[in-house]
């Protein structure tokens, strides 16, 4: 049922009998009857047209703007809106499902049929996560929801716990990433019907892995968007947005469209059991008034939930640590923020280039041991590319706070060819970065494929019409020139056109490949394992690491055991072999009575790596070459070399 934010009015409930789950939409009552609800203030008269029947009922009006009645109409039917008498048909602007895509009708859909299985399911926490981020029309050669369910053993076995769908809100076209989203409350039928997601949901479940997905209120699509037919206010220009007008959260007419906002989340975890969600471009949320949209969504969405746990993840480019903290404190109540600094860091790590918004960044050890230490690196500080400051105050967050990746939707596609960062550096650094990723104590976030070393590319793709088809070519053309190496006409005229069905096609994952590098399959395989069953990388612990920098390329983390018998060493060198240099670094000093051993190292043979050579000697240290290698604590080998350690 639809449960209101707690700190606003409540959503306006509507008059008609019996009461609804939901204020707009179409609700099946029983008995053949269907019961519609609109928010249409730009309309003098609204009336639903039934496909099947040929019906057309007039809708009631109702104060501030909404329309509603009930209909002769039943699950399955087939249903569009006559505005003021007019020849022309509109889909509802809450559809629950376009069979035919934005432009054609609206399909009633009865949520209450699905089986689920999951009522020992109690959400998910933010601390101990393993995120995979997936696209369902490319996961899978089929691009459906079923196909995309039948890989869930295998992530299940890996050790990932943690979903997130890129948006599945229908948008127009063929194909497309799905942040053009038009109807939100649409399941994309591209992928299957709303059943097909909720079955995908229901087996994660079952198999421990929890689901969010990514949601978009910075801007509505532009192809397909029958949202100003109903009313002139979904979007306001007090703000201006990287798309244009902004959602409409504090303007004139606001209430309807937070309310509509508000009950999509609600409806998201009701009716599908998606365990939370990632905001998209959250700086291009606007909200002036004083209870901001996306805290009050946060707090809604969690009482919707009830005693089932979620967690709320925000995409956010200024890195504003505010978002992260509760109410109280002025923040918004979120769980986790992308960390963009560190795949930054990374890049320029692996491939040398600092270009674009890279270009503030130099790939140094410090710059690793303070993501690992800190969260984010700019929390206030000067920030050349923008040449403004960049973010705020995070130091005491928790670690889980920041997801990290190396790869993800963006930034893959943020090249030239869509190449995958493994094919952009050298094997021996790529297997010690993806240590760092996946044993640091922040959150990991792998992007689809990624854990078995594909080569496939991911591209930009969008099937919008042929005026808006040239537009987002070329507005993607200007935007990857902001990359030096991709500024001049030879470099643009080699991106893939993304209206092109070959780029879609060719950003499809290959089961084929799964077997291919079995040496990459094996690595993630071991590090998430190592995470899962390490207490000291499973902990998470805020202020459990410490650091230092042991060359310009090398750096130490040392993980705290709360004895102080069984700390962990994780030992990062992205440069050549450093033998028999002095160590004067107390990081590097065993737990007393003990020494360390090597426990994991990405030189193993099963990595495709040159083999493993003793780390920490008894008179000097040898930290091989583009390598990263844990060291845990063992008992000394003699009583001499205990005495030797007082």
């Amino acid at each position: 049922m639809l449960v209101p934010d707690p700190d606003l009015q409540p959503p306006i409930r509507p008059r008609a009998k019996p009461p609804r789950r939901y204020p707009v939409g179409a609700e099946p009552l029983g008995d053949g009857q269907t019961h519609f609800r609109v928010w249409a203030p730009k309309a003098t008269s609204l009336g639903v047209v039934i496909e099947r029947s040929g019906a057309d009922s007039a809708l009631h009006p109702e104060p501030e703007g909404y329309f509603s009645g009930a209909a002769v109409a039943a699950p399955g039917d087939r249903y569009r809106f006559r505005v003021d008498g007019g020849e022309s048909l509109y889909p509802d602007p809450a559809s629950r499902f376009q069979p035919e895509g934005p432009h054609g009708p609206s399909e009633i859909i009865d949520a209450t049929a699905f089986p689920w299985s999951d009522g020992g399911w109690n959400g998910v926490l933010m601390q101990g996560q393993i995120l995979y981020e997936l696209h369902v029309g490319t996961f899978t050669p089929e691009g459906t929801w079923r196909a995309a369910a039948e890989e869930l053993p295998r992530l299940a076995r890996l050790g990932i716990t943690l979903i997130e769908m890129m948006p599945v809100a229908d948008f127009a076209g063929e194909f497309g990433w799905g942040y053009d989203g038009v109807n939100l409350f649409a399941p994309c039928r591209l992928y299957g019907r709303p059943d097909d997601l909720r079955s995908f949901i229901d087996r994660a479940h079952a198999l421990g892995i929890g689901v969010i997905l990514d949601v978009v209120y910075n801007h509505f699509g532009p192809e397909g968007n029958y949202l100003g037919i109903y009313a002139d206010h979904y979007v306001t220009d007090r703000h201006l947005t990287d798309w244009g007008k902004a959602i409409n959260f504090d303007g004139v007419h606001h209430e309807p469209v937070r309310h509509f906002i508000l009950t999509n989340g609600i409806y998201w975890i009701e009716e599908f059991h998606f365990d939370g969600f990632r905001f998209d471009a959250t700086q291009n949320i606007y909200d002036d008034s004083a209870d901001s949209i996306l805290g009050a969504y946060a707090r809604t969405v969690r009482a919707a939930a009830g005693k089932r746990s979620i967690v709320l993840i925000a995409e956010n480019e200024p890195q504003e640590s505010r978002l992260l903290r509760p109410r109280a404190q002025g923040g918004e109540g979120f769980d986790g923020a992308l960390n963009d600094d560190f795949h930054h860091a990374a890049m320029v790590a692996l491939t040398g280039r600092n270009e674009a918004y890279g270009i503030d960044y130099l790939g140094t050890p410090q710059e690793f041991i303070s993501s690992a230490k800190y969260g984010y690196l700019y929390q206030g500080q000067a920030y050349r590319f923008q040449r403004s400051p960049r973010g705020q105050p995070a130091l005491d967050l928790p670690p889980s706070s920041f997801v990290v990746c190396l790869e993800n939707h963006d930034q893959v596609a943020n090249s030239l060819y869509g190449d995958r960062i493994r094919l952009q550096t050298s094997p021996g650094r790529y297997r010690a970065m993806t240590a760092l990723l996946l044993l640091g104590p922040w959150t990991p976030l792998l992007f689809q494929g990624q854990e078995y070393g594909s080569a496939t590319p991911f591209f930009y793709f969008c099937d919008l019409n042929g005026g808006l088809r040239e537009s987002i070519q070329r507005g993607r053309s200007e935007s990857l020139r902001q990359f030096e190496s991709i500024d001049s006409e030879d470099a643009v005229s080699r991106l893939a056109p993304p209206g092109d069905p070959k780029t879609f096609a060719s950003s499809h994952l290959s089961e084929v490949e799964q077997d291919t590098f079995p040496e990459l399959a094996r690595l993630f395989e071991d590090l998430l394992r190592l995470r899962r069953e390490d207490p000291r990388f499973r902990e998470q612990s805020p202020g459990g690491i410490d650091g230092a920098v042991l060359d310009t390329e090398a750096f130490v983390l040392r993980f705290f055991d709360a004895t102080g018998d069984d700390d962990r060493l994780l030992i990062v060198n992205l440069g050549r072999r450093r033998s028999g240099r002095p160590v004067p670094e107390p990081l590097l000093a065993p737990p007393f009575g003990r020494r360390w051993e090597t426990l994991w190292s990405s030189d193993s043979p099963d990595y495709h790596g040159p083999g493993c050579a003793p780390v920490a000697g008894e008179s000097a240290w040898t930290i091989p070459a583009e390598a990263a290698v844990v060291l845990s604590p063992s008992p000394a080998a003699n009583t001499r070399e205990t005495a030797q350690g007082r």
